[in-house]
């Protein structure tokens, strides 16, 4: 049995335990946070800090769930401690602290969504690519938008939250550098620092274009999708609420705690020395996503119109 170290009891730490309860092989042995949200099962230990709590448990697997700005740290020192990693994403906004560290090779960045069904094997042989789209359709109330999620510093935007599973995705599967930006944000609600709304238009060296279509203000049912266009005429589309039908029929998708669990046997496979899953995603692959973000909100023209907060 494998030992789990679950650093982070927030939201996004409740889902994660919800998958382990199910998992094969799998056993959280603690819980590090200094104020869970949530309440935890009554037989896992919880600790105030993930350095106790790594010494305490000796984990095999450190699942973190912590915003950006603590997750890279907790992530480097659990790899440290010789634990195999998964860390939520985006893991850190800032793509120059993915300067590669001792220890990262054993850190992977949770993107749940890419092992949806016919995404291993595209990823495996990925066709040519001429153009992705990133469609993001949901909608985040005043209730989201609290704590360290209320500024862009401490969160990042709409890119690094919601929209980076599907732009993930599309930049492993898009060749190039960023060539021109012709980007929009727009600010309505003044729920928070970060936008309503993301309109992107990238163009790559190789000629690929990666289109994005992110709003969180939206009324009507969520979406999260990729579209791939290829050189060869096809088109692919990757459908759900959060990408995960993959390939497949909507109405057959995995649950997330399925994809879940997919993604911890494949990080503690690769952390034994087994082929690398093609669905992994390195902390190393993250810094070209980040660093397409950055240089998207850098370009991008501010759009700010009147709002009421509890719009």
């Amino acid at each position: 049995m494998k030992r789990v170290l679950l650093v982070g009891a927030g939201e996004v730490g409740a889902k994660h335990l919800a998958a382990l309860a199910d998992a094969p092989g799998l056993a959280v042995a603690g819980v590090a946070d200094p104020a869970p949200r949530n309440e935890l099962p009554p037989d896992v230990p919880l600790f105030a800090s993930w350095r106790a709590a790594l010494r305490a448990v000796t984990p095999d697997l450190v699942v973190v769930a912590a915003p950006p700005g603590t997750a890279l740290a907790a992530a480097r020192d659990a790899a440290e401690a010789g634990a195999a990693v998964l860390v939520e994403k985006p893991g850190t906004t800032d793509p120059a602290a993915l300067a590669p560290r001792p220890g990262d090779g054993r850190i992977f960045v949770a993107f749940q969504p890419h092992f949806a069904p016919g995404l291993d094997a595209l990823l495996a042989e990925r066709p040519a690519v001429v153009r992705a789209e990133v469609l993001l359709a949901v909608r985040r109330d005043p209730g989201y938008f609290r704590g360290w999620r209320r500024t862009y510093a401490t969160a990042g935007g709409v890119l690094h939250q919601q929209a980076i599973h599907g732009l993930a995705l599309a930049l492993r599967l898009v060749p190039g550098d960023v060539e021109v930006v012709d980007a929009t944000v727009a600010h309505c609600r003044g729920l928070a620092e970060t936008e309503d709304s993301l309109t992107a238009a990238v163009t790559l060296t190789s000629g690929a274009t990666v289109h994005v279509d992110a709003r969180v203000d939206h009324p009507g049912p969520p979406a999260h999708e990729l579209v791939l266009h290829l050189a060869d005429g096809r088109r692919l589309d990757v459908r759900g609420r959060n990408l995960e039908a993959g390939l497949g029929e909507i109405a057959a998708a995995p649950t997330h705690e399925e994809l879940r669990r997919a993604m911890y046997a494949a990080v503690l496979d690769a952390a034994e020395g087994g082929p690398a899953h093609p669905c992994l995603f390195p902390l190393t692959a993250l810094r070209r996503p980040l660093e397409v973000i950055d240089r998207v909100y850098r370009d991008a023209r501010v759009v700010r119109a009147a709002h009421a907060a509890a719009a």
